[in-house]
């Protein structure tokens, strides 16, 4: 696979931190352009930065300098392929643009997840979803377009949601989440309200989980997207956990089920072959993204984070429910999977299927991006 140059919107965040570890030695990608906010444009990464990962801050990254966030100016340095985690508010203002100078967006914020016109992706689960890509007007144009990930507990309950659904179908849904702290990003929760607490709102978070859920198991044709006929009642609560996020779920199936059959359809949900998708291997894909965990007490995030690199879901405690059909946990990383290396493995599906390549369109330029996001 061709190495591909990319750039990260809001490279300072949380979210960007992970962008960074996750790339910094990527076979695929090659970071060369960072930008962030007018406070930070002109500093280095590393005089911008307050670094909080696991892992060594890259030496090439610290050197390199933020740009402005806005792909007007950034001439042939721009990348044609755009990795965003800026906050919502911010992303509807410059997505767009970036889009319209003719890159690749490939966002974790949640503005456009529910746009008409664009891909709400986990590859396992909905990868025919991309091909809406062509319809959107700045392909058309310039050649860029937008793709966006889920909300990140959506991301962990749509892979064993999604080999039900394809096997029993689903009717109804309730989920109640227990989120870490890291998904407030930084410095997120005060803690004096998280320690020895839990937090029973997060905000808008239920809206996109049940929202979210429709449009990622249901169909498409070329230009839109049809939302699955399920119920979904979701609650939302902040624990004091640093990272991954637990769920407990309850379903009723369209037709019924054994124990011993959802296990199965969870053991054999392997739709990218587990080597990659049309034989190529994809750097981030798990091999198996359901992944159960028998035993009263698990999943939990000290044991089960970063089954498959975290990058896939772990479940258990499969058992009947006295209100619907069947009842589980789960687990997921949300920085990880629920985050930037989603965004990442949407980006290495759309290297594979040929959107990354622009050949047939115009190369940016400081002109050129200019004219682009005016018109």
């Amino acid at each position: 696979m061709e190495r591909r140059n990319v750039g990260i919107l809001g490279a300072t965040g949380a979210v960007g931190q992970r962008f960074i570890q996750l790339l910094a030695d990527h076979p695929w990608f090659n970071i060369t352009w960072l930008a962030a906010s007018d406070r930070s444009a002109g500093k280095t990464y590393a005089e911008a930065c307050a670094w909080r990962l696991d892992t060594p801050l890259p030496e090439r990254i610290a050197k390199m300098v933020l740009q402005p966030n806005q792909p007007e100016g950034a001439g042939s340095d721009l990348p044609r392929i755009i990795f965003s985690s800026v906050d919502s508010d911010i992303a509807k203002e410059l997505e767009p643009k970036f889009a319209a100078a003719g890159c690749a967006v490939i966002s974790n914020s949640s503005a456009f997840r529910m746009g008409a016109d664009v891909p709400l992706v986990v590859p396992e689960v909905n990868l025919g979803h991309l091909e809406v890509i062509e319809s959107q007007a700045t392909r058309k144009t310039s050649g860029g377009f937008l793709v966006t990930n889920p909300n990140c507990c959506a991301i962990g309950l749509v892979l064993p949601l999604a080999a039900l659904e394809h096997h029993f179908g689903i009717e109804k849904l309730f989920v109640m989440t227990m989120q870490a702290v890291s998904g407030a990003g930084y410095p997120g929760v005060p803690s004096l309200d998280i320690l020895g607490n839990v937090i029973p709102f997060i905000k808008n978070e239920e809206e996109k989980l049940q929202e979210e859920v429709g449009k990622l198991l249901g169909g498409n044709d070329a230009t839109s997207f049809k939302p699955a006929d399920i119920t979904v009642s979701a609650m939302c609560n902040r624990v004091p956990v640093l990272e991954g996020h637990t769920e407990c779920v309850s379903v009723k199936l369209r037709k019924p089920a054994t124990a011993e059959q959802i296990l199965a359809a969870w053991d054999s949900f392997t739709p990218l072959d587990g080597r990659g998708f049309n034989g190529m291997q994809l750097p981030s894909a798990p091999a198996n993204p359901v992944a159960y965990e028998d035993g009263q007490t698990r999943p939990q995030p000290r044991l089960d984070l970063m089954r498959g690199n975290g990058m896939a879901t772990t479940v258990g405690r499969l058992r009947p429910c006295s209100l619907f059909d069947w009842k589980f946990t789960l687990l997921s990383h949300n920085t990880i999977r629920g985050a930037a290396g989603a965004a990442i493995l949407n980006a290495e599906i759309l290297a594979v299927l040929g959107k990354l390549d622009f050949k047939k369109f115009p190369p940016v330029n400081s002109a050129t991006a200019k004219e682009l996001v005016q018109a």
